[in-house]
C-alpha cells in the first residue's frame, strides 16, 4: 500500500528533509519566491544574486541540489554549474533561462545540469526535476508555454544575440523590418 505522497511523487526520489538547495537568479522577486516555495517543500534553501555570489557560497558549503538560472548579470550559470559540479559531484543542478533553445540545453547538460526549465518555472516542475530518479522520463509540464509564446521568447533571444539591433535580427530571421519593429513593441504573450 502506498501513502498518498507516494502517490504524487511516483518515479521521484524521496523528498530530502533539510537538503541543502543553491538557488541563483538576479531577478530578486523570482528568487525569493522560489525560495520561499522550497523551504515549504523541506529544502533549506541559501539564495544567491549572482555567479560570484553563488560559486562563494557553493566553496563555504557545497550544496545538495542547485537552481541555476543561465543568464546572470555578472556572469554565465554554466560556471556556476561547473564551480559547484568541481566542489561536489554528485550534486544535482536545475538550469533555469528564459530563452529556451537547444543549444543551451544542450552546453546546460554538457557542464552537468540534469534538467533544463524555462523561466518562469513552477517550484512544483522544480521539485520533480530536482528530485526525478535517473532515467526516468519527465512528466510534461503542467502550464507549458504557449506557441506564441515561445516564438517570442525566441525573437528576443535572437534580438538580444544582435546587439538589439532590429535590420540585422530581421534578417537572421527571415522577416521584414517592420514587422520586426511591431513584434518587439508589444508585450509578452502569455
Amino acid at each position: 500500500m502506498t501513502t498518498e505522497t507516494e502517490d504524487e511523487h511516483e518515479g521521484l526520489r524521496a523528498e530530502p528533509e533539510g537538503a541543502s538547495l543553491l538557488i541563483v537568479d538576479d531577478d530578486e522577486p523570482f528568487r525569493v519566491r522560489l525560495g520561499r516555495a522550497m523551504e515549504k517543500r523541506g529544502f533549506a534553501p541559501v539564495l544567491a544574486a549572482g555567479a560570484k555570489d553563488a560559486i562563494r557560497l557553493a566553496r563555504e558549503t557545497p550544496p545538495d541540489y542547485a537552481v541555476v538560472d543561465l543568464r546572470l548579470e555578472d556572469g554565465d550559470g554554466l560556471e556556476v554549474v561547473n564551480a559547484i559540479h568541481e566542489l561536489r559531484e554528485d550534486c544535482r543542478v536545475i538550469m533555469l533561462t528564459g530563452y529556451g533553445n537547444i543549444a543551451t540545453a544542450v552546453a546546460a547538460v554538457k557542464a552537468g545540469a540534469v534538467d533544463y526549465l524555462p523561466k518562469p518555472a513552477d517550484a512544483d516542475d522544480v521539485v520533480k526535476a530536482l528530485l526525478a530518479n535517473p532515467g526516468a522520463r519527465p512528466v510534461p509540464p503542467e502550464n507549458p508555454m504557449s506557441a506564441d509564446r515561445v516564438r517570442w521568447e525566441h525573437i528576443q533571444r535572437v534580438y538580444e544575440l544582435c546587439d538589439h539591433n532590429v535590420s540585422e535580427t530581421a534578417r537572421r530571421l527571415g522577416m521584414h523590418r517592420r514587422t520586426l519593429q511591431r513584434i518587439l513593441a508589444k508585450r509578452a504573450p502569455k
